[in-house]
């Protein structure tokens, strides 16, 4: 799964993708966790925007007191699950980012991770939203970072971002045929466990 990530700077990131920006601003946030407020791109008829969604899905069939948001999408599953399956067909997102954590797992130890594009560019995870709320895609983890964690959201190049938003084509389809980018990692301070956490040092490696 994917539960923290890091976005910096999404207005300058995505100038060229995108025609509208609604309520973002280029602040950092070394800590994005699930039901914060965080920018995506979608796609409207005019062209793509950039906006703010909150972390976290609740599906319109659940009750929301007693409901934990879906942060995750299995992209094996997406178009089986109740929760996904029409979200996959009508409902895509771009979730900007620098990076995301995973920890490895050791006994009861967890040791935070920083995964990153090996060419350092701006990562751009698929998502899929329902109203103002969104989740991650997420796929197996590629060979060189399973002994870290078995699984990693899925990360679409900047030349298929509009490929993966047109409704028109299969979602899981597209993000199936992708290429995939090459992910570097190092690890981090337990710092990032806190959520009020969040400032460059979390990025730091150790």
């Amino acid at each position: 799964m994917c539960g923290r990530y890091v976005v910096t700077n999404s207005v300058n990131k995505t100038t060229n993708i995108v025609k509208k920006v609604i309520n973002v601003d280029n602040s950092e946030n070394y800590n994005a966790h699930p039901q914060q407020n965080l920018p995506v791109i979608k796609k409207y008829i005019n062209g793509n925007t950039l906006e703010i969604h909150k972390w976290g899905i609740v599906p319109s069939w659940a009750k929301k007191k007693e409901f934990r948001p879906l942060i995750n999408a299995r992209i094996e599953t997406i178009n089986e699950k109740i929760s996904f399956k029409k979200l996959i067909k009508l409902n895509r997102c771009i979730v900007v980012a620098d990076g995301f954590y995973e920890w490895k797992r050791e006994g009861s130890i967890k040791t935070p991770y920083y995964f990153y594009r090996e060419d350092k560019k701006t990562i751009f995870f698929a998502g899929i939203y329902s109203n103002k709320e969104f989740c991650l895609i997420t796929e197996n983890a590629s060979s060189n970072i399973q002994e870290i964690h078995d699984r990693q959201p899925v990360i679409i190049n900047k030349s298929d971002i509009n490929l993966y938003l047109d409704t028109g084509n299969d979602g899981s389809n597209e993000l199936q045929n992708r290429n995939k980018p090459t992910l570097e990692f190092y690890k981090v301070s337990k710092e990032v466990n806190k959520p009020s956490n969040n400032d460059p040092s979390l990025i730091q490696k150790m």
